[in-house]
């Protein structure tokens, strides 16, 4: 994934292609602090896969939340910047999970920790977590997962 996002980086450069290198930038500044913060943890290998692309999903969610308070500002321009910026970002991140497809993540989940209540929640959340990391918003997730849990 960094070796990805660095190849795009040189090319940008190369390309000279100023808004792209720029949300790029920031994409690799994100990814260094959270090196920063996991060498301080005392992980020397810093932040792993699932970080970065955890990352990548706060990055993107945070530009949609902006565009949208942009767009309902009246201020259409900076929501456009905003919605370039989300197209680079998830470029790097993996196919988002259609309804169909979250809701079998679910259920598999569900059945795989024998959850039969909302106290086992969280233990659902986790498994999702790890295995779909940047493939669906857990906060539409959590939602699902109880009712699942309180219907079942």
């Amino acid at each position: 994934m960094r070796e990805k996002i660095s190849t795009a980086l040189k090319q940008a450069m190369r390309d000279k292609a100023a808004d792209r290198l720029s949300t790029l930038r920031l994409i690799n500044a994100a990814i260094k602090d959270r090196d920063i913060a996991a060498r301080s943890e005392g992980r020397e290998a810093g932040a792993d896969e699932a970080e970065v692309l955890a990352i990548l999903g706060k990055m993107a969610k945070q530009r949609l939340e902006s565009a949208r308070a942009y767009e309902e500002g009246g201020r259409i321009d900076l929501a456009e910047r905003e919605r370039s910026e989300i197209i680079v970002i998830e470029e790097f991140l993996p196919r988002q999970l259609d309804e169909a497809e979250v809701a079998q993540a679910v259920n598999d989940a569900i059945k795989e920790v024998e959850a039969d209540s909302i106290r086992d929640m969280g233990k659902v959340m986790g498994i999702l977590k790890t295995r779909y990391t940047g493939q669906m918003d857990f906060g539409s997730v959590g939602p699902v997962v109880k009712d699942r849990l309180c219907a079942g």
